[in-house]
């Protein structure tokens, strides 16, 4: 215990000496954050849409308006149908909606009257939210205009409710998932410059001439590195939970319980590629392509796993980051599920053990020859 102490203590020491730990755990998840909550936003909010209304009955303005009044669409009204062409051209405009001469005269006569939606296709999320947005607001002030009719009214009302999510603000998941890429980007890239700095400062030779054990230096890098992560794990929720008011609606226990399960598997990651790669550099490389690409891209935090290939999907399965997300999420927004935890808990458990044994079976106690 005391030789693995002193191990310990060393491993702090050079903490404070070397500031690339401190900005790694630290600073870095707070630009990650910050740049999750201010630079990535998946509500199309204020999507800038023209409006060409040849109708000139009055009634017609007050859909004008009802566009006008909406939070996710800014409307502009052009006269010269060649402007809107321009401005969707020149990507200052995401649609367009076009109102014929007639559109009031047919509706009258209650028969079927026709706008044309017009959608930057180049973009197709956005183009959806045009299309489903034009097409609700002019359906809500259909309702309530003057051409209602009865043959109009719907047999059944349906009684929209959201639950978890009441707002649909979508940083509400964002930022609780963008914590476990933080934290495999911590966890691996702490790790992964450890041995290998010990390398090329010469004094990994210096430890091994000392009559120490593998299982110390091995427990030596994971117990500091784990309670640094730990300590940003703890800084990730007070930002998310204090600095931005995301609504957290689980047990701060199993939060961290389950956090220094995945920190753990994170560690033994970070730790194989220290024990293979003896150059800081090209550890640091192949920890952000094993560790940050696939937490963002394969998680599920970003893209919905269900819309990806079959072999993806699989390739999924094994990503430490998709199974945290996928807790972590839960915990924020809809609160301790039990089958969630525990499920997630018995992969994550076992993956660090068997990592643990990979680390422990590839550290060398001699010099390479």
């Amino acid at each position: 215990m005391k030789i693995l102490a002193a191990l310990i203590k060393k491993e702090f020491l050079q903490i404070i000496r070397d500031p690339s730990s401190i900005i790694i755990a630290f600073v870095l998840p707070l630009i990650s954050i910050l740049i999750y909550m201010y630079g990535i936003n998946l509500d199309s909010v204020s999507v800038r849409i023209g409006i060409k209304n040849d109708d000139a009955n009055p009634e017609i303005e007050t859909l004008l308006k009802s566009f006008g009044h909406s939070k996710y669409i800014k409307s502009i009204v052009y006269d010269n149908e060649n402007d809107i062409e321009e401005g969707i051209i020149r990507s200052k405009l995401k649609g367009a909606v076009m109102i014929p001469n007639d559109f009031s005269k047919k509706l009258e006569r209650e028969k079927t009257a026709e706008i044309i939606v017009i959608t930057d296709g180049s973009e197709t999320n956005t183009a959806n939210y045009v299309q489903n947005y034009s097409i609700q607001i002019i359906n809500n002030w259909l309702s309530t205009s003057k051409y209602k009719t009865l043959s109009q009214k719907p047999i059944v009302t349906s009684d929209l409710r959201v639950w978890y999510n009441e707002d649909l603000d979508s940083h509400y998941f964002i930022l609780p998932g963008s914590i476990a890429v933080t934290m495999t980007l911590i966890g691996i890239m702490l790790t992964a410059l450890v041995i290998a700095r010990e390398w090329e400062r010469g004094t990994m030779e210096a430890l091994l001439s000392t009559p120490v054990k593998k299982i110390d230096i091995i427990l030596g890098k994971y117990i500091p590195y784990f309670i640094l992560g730990m300590l940003s794990m703890a800084f990730n929720v007070f930002m998310c939970c204090g600095v931005f008011q995301i609504p957290f609606r689980g047990n701060y226990l199993i939060l961290f319980f389950v956090s220094s399960l995945f920190l753990f598997t994170s560690l033994g990651i970070g730790l194989i590629i220290s024990t293979k790669m003896k150059n800081q550099f090209l550890a640091s490389q192949v920890a952000l392509g094993i560790g940050f690409l696939p937490s963002l891209l394969l998680s599920g935090l970003m893209f919905p796993i269900n819309s990806m290939p079959v072999i993806f999907q699989y390739l999924t399965k094994v990503i430490p980051a998709g199974y945290f997300i996928t807790f972590i999420e839960s915990e924020f927004m809809a609160g301790t599920v039990w089958e969630v935890v525990i499920i997630n808990s018995i992969f994550l458990g076992l993956l660090g053990s068997l990592l643990f044994i990979i680390v422990y079976k590839q550290t060398e106690m001699r010099l390479p020859e």
